[in-house]
């Protein structure tokens, strides 16, 4: 065991949400949205730079994931802090308005700046607590939920920065900060001392689904369960970042469509938006990751998955409500945020609890798919005026995953080496060995 006494792991949690707060500028971005509609953005345009985001996002962590260990986790978690706040500072210094300059900026370049740093805090968290993993994952990625809340009332109700001083100014003081919170919270993101364990903590053995077998991004590749669990991140996810970029637009129309007046319309879907989605984004996280070190991985998700598309078909019936909107932005939100707390450990617990840093951004990249079309999806039915049938496709598809991830068992390295058959697609699942079931739920 190395000499050197390893700092307190808690400070490793405390820059982890600092870095979060700022990654989470993404799901801020609902606030611009109606600014930029007045300068004469579609509504697909404004879902175009969103999803662009969430591609670059998903992109760029999966190259973050292979440098991990060679640039270092502080190294890349402040590559990515520069490149947001860049990314901001482009759309600012461009004026703020212009479609090609904001979704440059924000979008491509602020998305992969939020690549870079993404999985830093995830990877780091795992290696110092091996004996929460759910609830220091949901611990690490919270300030990423909560961050939406933040940025969106400081740019709106509580801060008006952009009625006071405009988009392209607010563009920049969100890029500086970004750059410097980021920086801040790099500090604290360097991994244990070599062969540092907490104290009474067991490594797990060498079992499928315990986390203990380790498996390289090929192998892992080579195994159903990764298609499995890839299909129910990305249905889940894109249903969760559709609702992100319509919270706003949506409500707003189902409101005044039941009598309420436009500016108190605004207000409470933004209050929707800004507080009760956002609020439960980043409980749901900590919640949903507790629950799963207690249920297991797969319960949780299923359960997790089959709630959110139930609320997603009710919520057409909520959004016209002031006080069915606050319950139905929570309970999806709350969900949406149990994604980003029970699939990296899902993933660690199916692949190896070591190689999550590099396995992990694969799976994400399921996030970036979901984040292309289901948004896209919701802009284009928007502008057709069908804002409920985006809602309702996503509930459908979110039930879909559910019944995915329920044929979801340990997989193993040696099967993942043979070669691709449908019996042996069936075989590595299991389906065809039911008396080896019990495995099941980790």
């Amino acid at each position: 065991m190395n000499a050197q006494k390893p700092m307190n792991r808690w400070w490793v949690v405390f820059g982890a949400i600092l870095i979060q707060l700022c990654l989470g500028a993404i799901y801020a971005w609902s606030v611009f949205t109606p600014a930029l509609m007045a300068e004469g953005w579609s509504k697909l345009q404004t879902q175009l730079v969103f999803a662009v985001g969430l591609a670059s996002f998903a992109a760029v962590m999966l190259v973050a994931g292979r440098k991990l260990n060679d640039w270092g986790p502080r190294r890349l978690a402040m590559a990515g802090g520069i490149i947001l706040g860049a990314g901001y500072l482009i759309a600012g210094l461009s004026g703020g308005t212009g479609f090609w300059p904001v979704l440059l900026g924000v979008g491509l370049v602020g998305g992969a700046g939020i690549g870079l740093g993404y999985v830093v805090p995830i990877a780091v968290g795992m290696n110092w607590f091996p004996d929460h993993k759910g609830l220091i994952t949901g611990l690490a990625v919270a300030g990423f939920g909560f961050g939406a809340m933040a940025w969106v009332k400081l740019a709106g109700a509580w801060g008006e920065l952009i009625a006071t001083i405009g988009l392209a100014h607010t563009f920049v003081v969100y890029g500086v900060l970004f750059a410097a919170l980021v920086l801040v919270g790099s500090l604290w993101m360097r991994m244990p001392p070599a062969g540092w364990r907490p104290a009474g903590y067991q490594p797990p053995s060498a079992r499928a689904g315990a986390g203990g077998e380790e498996f390289t991004a090929g192998e892992m590749l080579r195994t159903p369960q990764f298609y499995l669990i890839f299909l129910t991140f990305a249905v889940s996810a894109g249903a969760g970042l559709m609702s992100i970029g319509l919270m706003k637009l949506y409500p707003m129309e189902a409101l005044l469509a039941h009598g309420y007046g436009a500016a108190q319309a605004s207000a409470i879907a933004g209050t929707a938006m800004a507080v009760f989605f956002s609020i439960a984004n980043g409980i749901g996280r900590i919640v949903w990751g507790v629950v799963s070190d207690r249920l297991g991985r797969k319960y949780s998700v299923m359960a997790m998955a089959a709630s959110q598309g139930v609320i997603l078909l009710a919520f057409t019936a909520m959004a016209g409500n002031e006080y069915l909107l606050y319950l139905g932005a929570a309970l999806i939100g709350f969900n949406f945020g149990g994604n980003f707390a029970l699939f990296p450990a899902l993933t660690a617990d199916e692949f190896g609890n070591r190689a999550v840093g590099r396995n992990y951004p694969y799976l994400f990249l399921s996030y970036g798919a979901g984040g292309i079309l289901f948004p896209i999806l919701g802009g284009v039915l928007g502008d057709m005026g069908n804002f409920p049938l985006a809602f309702s496709i996503c509930g459908v598809a979110c039930l879909a995953g559910a019944a995915a991830l329920s044929l979801v068992s340990p997989p193993r390295r040696e099967e993942a080496h043979r070669p691709f058959s449908v019996h042996g697609f069936f075989h590595q699942l299991h389906l065809l060995e039911p008396q080896e079931s019990a495995a099941e739920g980790r």
